[in-house]
């Protein structure tokens, strides 16, 4: 049998007021809300725990024998909620990469207080973020929503990111002051960073079969530099987020894709019972910042467009 703490507290502060009245005042709930729940306790007791007196109410030999557990259930549970209610914890958001605009969007989120304590994390995207907002390892993530969510997880759309190409300077087009996607039709994309099973890898796939791209994974994977300097020491092409940081290097120029801009959904993914006290102000802050797509200029896979409607808490 699990006792009720609610009807415990009940049972506590009618033994120290002597009264059903001055225990539901000090409660804050009603008399009668106190009668049920010491109807409650005694009923899981199994056993009467208070009798009327002319001094008001009065224990039985089995509600003094219970009054020393029940303080200690009390004051047990209110030291927990102390503990937790003052313990210091910073809001760990998930931005996936530290280059991407994820991180620029918490960055402006950090600057509108001065209190705000905030830490950052990555990850490998949606595949570890189902468990670990479940688990509250982290309370919210930068994802690109793919598939069907648990039923808790909640989500707001937080930016678009313009496709741009990178190549060589010494690519035919590396003059031009934006890209066509017609123009790559046909081309091989290379792209080591695309994880099989990651919602990225699906997006640019997905994006390969609308506009006649082959998108090459093949690694390994050694990470910006290495990506952007194979991309400067030769004819391939890459594609990267408008937002991304990438390292700076002279051989190398990032060109504007349009007629229509692809550009990558990034949604704000956070538990629906995750009750961080910063994490309500976060997600106002991405949804007052989002601006949303543009159908005529911008393109997003049909699955995002039904993903995008069905976003909001």
């Amino acid at each position: 049998m699990d006792l009720d703490l609610g009807t415990v507290r009940a049972f506590v502060a009618v033994t120290e007021d002597h009264s059903f009245s001055e225990a539901a005042t000090r409660l804050e709930i009603s008399q009668q809300a106190v009668s049920k729940r010491i109807a409650k306790l005694e009923s899981d007791l199994g056993m009467r725990l208070f009798y009327r007196s002319r001094n008001g109410a009065a224990l039985t030999e089995d509600g003094r024998a219970f009054l020393h557990y029940a303080r200690s259930l009390v004051g047990l549970a209110d030291q927990a909620l102390g503990v937790l209610r003052g313990r210091f914890r910073p809001l760990r958001v998930d931005v996936l990469d530290t280059r991407l605009a994820s991180v620029e969007l918490v960055r402006a989120f950090h600057s509108t207080a001065e209190d705000l304590h905030i830490d950052v994390t990555t990850s490998n995207g949606l595949r570890s973020a189902r468990g670990t907002l479940a688990r509250g390892s982290v309370d919210a993530a930068f994802v690109r929503v793919s598939g069907t969510l648990e039923e808790d997880l909640r989500y707001v759309p937080a930016y678009f990111d313009p496709v741009h190409l990178l190549i060589s300077r010494d690519h035919p087009l590396a003059d031009r002051r934006a890209v066509e996607v017609s123009r790559l039709a046909g081309s091989t994309v290379w792209m080591p960073g695309n994880a099989p099973g990651s919602e990225w890898a699906e997006f640019y796939g997905l994006l390969g079969a609308a506009f006649d791209l082959r998108i090459d994974a093949t690694g390994p994977d050694f990470g910006w530099e290495h990506f952007v300097a194979d991309i400067a020491s030769g004819e391939r092409l890459g594609f990267v987020g408008e937002g991304c940081r990438l390292p700076w290097h002279a051989g190398v120029v990032q060109i504007p894709v349009v007629d229509p801009v692809p550009v990558y959904p990034c949604s704000l993914l956070y538990h629906r019972q995750n009750h961080h006290p910063v994490l309500a102000s976060l997600v106002d802050f991405v949804s007052e910042r989002f601006r949303p797509l543009d159908p005529r200029r911008q393109w997003v896979p049909d699955a995002d467009r039904a993903a995008l409607a069905a976003g909001g808490r």
